[in-house]
């Protein structure tokens, strides 16, 4: 599997090559790779990248304390891989970090797929202090609130293991990126195509979340999985991939 090198950094990623548009799958915090379904990873007319950012997965280096840090290691990623205008596919931080990029590089931005996420990601004080002083009992709190009630325990159980091998100190710092980022004044800016897809159980971003990304990015679409939770291309990947590409149709159409 393949590195690409980003300053001092090595960053792992998986790529699909299927013809059509750039994906550049971003993750959310704590995750991996992993967290996007075969799906999504390996859908058919689409070259997709799949990332793990610094310090997690298999990338090296610690992981940021900043939405705008993050922003810098996509765009570099994009160079280091030939990307030079993608569509940014973003869970939960992973959707921050799309828009983000929309607004700092919007040039390098051909499409959105934000997932689960918001405009805004305040996370509760009690989490945030609790990543460090008590790990084990954050995590189970985090996996509590990220899956749906039709979630296959199984698969509930490896999303835990794989945060599990997360270092604390990388997941506090993508929490605290969440905790700071709030771009409401700004969401009207954003030019680019979008979709915004929600699962209808998610607490961690519930519903109305997405529905006011949608409503306010011009031109955005917004799509409801019923039954899903937080992690809801996981739970629901066929459903998730299917609104992906539809919308991409559409937008090559416009």
């Amino acid at each position: 599997m393949p590195f690409a090198q980003i300053g001092e950094q090595a960053l792992f990623y998986t790529v699909s090559r299927r013809g059509g548009p750039a994906l550049i799958l971003i993750h959310g915090a704590g995750g991996s790779h992993l967290h996007w379904p075969a799906a999504l990873r390996r859908m058919p007319g689409a070259t997709v990248y799949a990332v793990d950012l610094p310090g997690h997965g298999r990338s090296e280096g610690p992981g940021r304390e900043h939405i705008e840090d993050y922003v810098a290691d996509i765009v570099r990623f994009m160079d280091a891989v030939g990307v030079s205008r993608g569509v940014l596919v973003g869970h939960s931080m992973g959707g921050a970090i799309a828009q983000m990029t929309a607004l700092m590089a919007p040039e390098r931005v051909a499409g959105l797929v934000l997932v689960g996420t918001g405009a805004r990601l305040r996370v509760a004080p009690a989490l945030l202090d609790g990543i460090l002083q008590d790990a084990r009992g954050a995590l189970a709190l985090i996996t509590e609130w990220a899956w749906g009630p039709e979630a296959d325990p199984a698969m509930v159980a490896r999303g835990r293991q794989m945060m599990a091998r997360v270092n604390p100190r990388v997941v506090w710092g993508d929490f605290a990126a969440c905790d700071c980022f709030d771009i409401r004044e700004r969401v009207g800016e954003i030019t680019a195509p979008t979709l915004v897809i929600t699962g209808s159980e998610d607490r961690m971003t519930p519903p109305k979340f997405g529905q006011w990304l949608a409503e306010r990015i011009p031109g955005a679409r917004f799509v409801l999985v019923e039954g899903a939770g937080h992690m809801v291309m996981l739970e629901k990947p066929d459903q998730v991939a299917s609104a992906v590409r539809e919308w991409l149709k559409a937008v090559a159409q416009d």
